[in-house]
Order: C-alpha cells, then sequence, then structure tokens
C-alpha cells in the first residue's frame, strides 16, 4: 500500500452517538474516540489523506437530523482545512455524495475506516467501497455500535454485535486491524505485514 494513497475515511462521528441510550444502550469500545484522536493525529502529522463523511437523517425526531446538536461532528474529529466533508442521508458513505469521484480524482485506493457505527454506516460503507475496487482496512478499536433487539425480541450485547459484523467484513470486504497495527505500521511504512 502506498502512502500517498491511504486514506483515514471517518464515518459518523457526531455528538449523537454519545446517548447510549438512544440507540440501544451498552455501547462497547468506550475507547474508540480515543483510538479514532490517535490516528486522526498521526495522519495529520504525515501530511496523509483525511477525509469526513457525516449523516443527516431525514427524520426531524432523529438526533443525526440537522437540525438537532447531535448531528454535529465531535469537537476532537472537525474537518481541518483542506481535508473533505462528504454528508450523506443513507447508510453508506458512498450514496449520494462525491466520495467515490473524489478518491478516484485523487487517485487514492486504500481507506482506513473509523466511526459510528460498525454494524450500520461502518459496515455499509467498508462493503461498497470493497466492492468498488478498493483496498479497505476497519480498526476494530476505533468504531463501536450498542446493543440490539432481534426481530422476535431477542437481545444480543454490543460486543456480540461488533464482533460479528466485523468478522463478517474480515477477508471479504475488508481487513480488520487494530490502532496500534495501523500507528506501527505507518512508522515503518508498510502495512504489509498486519
Amino acid at each position: 500500500m502506498k502512502e500517498k494513497e491511504t486514506a483515514l475515511l471517518l464515518v459518523d462521528v457526531q455528538e449523537a452517538f454519545k446517548d447510549e441510550a438512544y440507540w440501544g444502550g451498552n455501547r462497547n469500545n468506550p475507547q474508540a474516540e480515543q483510538n479514532i484522536t490517535l490516528l486522526l493525529a498521526d495522519w495529520r502529522s504525515k501530511g496523509w489523506p483525511v477525509i469526513h463523511v457525516k449523516h443527516n437523517s431525514k427524520n426531524p425526531s432523529s438526533l443525526l437530523h440537522a437540525t438537532n446538536p447531535g448531528n454535529q461532528i465531535m469537537d476532537f474529529a472537525r474537518p481541518h482545512s483542506g481535508e473533505p466533508l462528504f454528508e450523506k442521508q443513507v447508510n453508506s458513505g458512498f450514496i449520494g455524495t462525491g466520495l467515490q469521484a473524489y478518491l478516484d480524482e485523487q487517485e487514492i485506493k486504500s481507506l482506513l475506516i473509523v466511526g459510528f457505527i460498525s454494524d450500520h454506516c461502518v459496515s455499509t460503507t467498508a462493503r461498497m467501497a470493497g466492492n468498488l475496487g478498493y483496498e479497505v482496512f476497519v480498526a476494530s478499536d476505533a468504531t463501536a455500535t450498542f446493543d440490539r433487539i432481534g426481530p422476535e425480541g431477542e437481545h444480543y450485547k454490543s460486543e456480540e454485535i461488533h464482533r460479528i459484523s466485523l468478522a463478517s467484513l474480515h477477508e471479504e470486504f475488508a481487513t480488520i486491524v487494530r490502532t496500534e497495527n495501523m500507528l506501527s505500521s505507518a512508522k515503518e511504512g508498510s502495512y504489509g505485514n498486519l
């Protein structure tokens, strides 16, 4: 993987996801924001591409609706000058946005995806990126999810949902990595040993 072709893609790092109860409670990976911060600082220090995706819900009662405070990007992850922001209304960062055109124009072939939430927008964006031919990495400890209730009322714990979602992506749509692997590989200038 060439360094200049690798972009850090932040998906939906928005205030709404601080409200655990709204999304189902019991969020896993409480260190996700810290790991996103580490990766973001590393990418910026090297001048590597950083790209942001933000969700604007069509539902006025959603915390992610543009009129609600939860729509705002978390302070630590706000785009810096020159970092593009793509706004979406569905799960995939590629639908209804200029993300694919931007990546192709910049000759970016590889993505490291972080953000919220692992089984929804992170997974959907990673799957579509893989299908479009990009080399995709997802940092397992820089994303998170919440408990879920199944169609028959069964209760699924967030960590179980998270692990299964990432297992479904791994070696099919993306390579699942950890923050420390990406930081140490970045120092060595090679991602081949992940």
